[in-house]
């Protein structure tokens, strides 16, 4: 088993080492960065009503449930 684990670590250890290269310099202009920020405002504006939209549905449910485990149990 540990022959295994060393085996699997030598193989992926120089994998990561190749992967780490910061030779790339990043050329990139504040309209690449101000588009990039755009877009993640526009995600996260999506997101947010789908997240409020499953609160109610979650909360609507329990409301359905409620009744229901109250005759349960009578």
């Amino acid at each position: 088993m540990r022959a295994l684990i060393t085996t699997v670590i030598g193989t992926i250890t120089p994998a990561t080492v190749f992967a780490a290269s910061t030779s790339h310099i990043d050329n990139s202009g504040i309209f690449s960065w101000i588009f990039l920020g755009f877009c993640t405002l526009i995600v996260a504006m999506q997101v947010m009503p789908a997240v409020l939209m499953m609160v109610g549905m979650a909360k609507g449910m329990r409301e359905v449930l409620k009744p229901a485990e109250a005759v349960a149990h009578k």
